[in-house]
């Protein structure tokens, strides 16, 4: 339900979580040893193909609750008009 003061709560999920999984694809992007260091281990052995999925998953993510929360916000758009 959109309310005239704000937008649906799952909206700020949306966007929370796409500005969260942004920030880890942009990360593991430009730093893709930080999951070796963090838990410990070398899921791929060295050859960055682990990394290379990571980053292709949490683009997917991203665009996906991008979108999802411009919906949101295209829909709140036109219930107030």
């Amino acid at each position: 339900m959109h309310t005239k003061k704000g937008l649906h709560p799952i909206f700020w999920v949306e966007s929370v979580l796409a500005t969260l999984t942004a920030v880890l694809f942009v990360v593991t992007f430009f730093w893709n040893d930080w999951i070796e260091i963090v838990f410990r281990t070398d899921p791929d052995g060295g050859n960055g193909s682990f990394e290379k999925l990571i980053i292709g998953v949490l683009l997917v993510i991203t665009l996906a609750l991008y979108s999802l929360a411009g919906f949101e916000l295209r829909k709140a758009r036109t219930a107030l008009a």
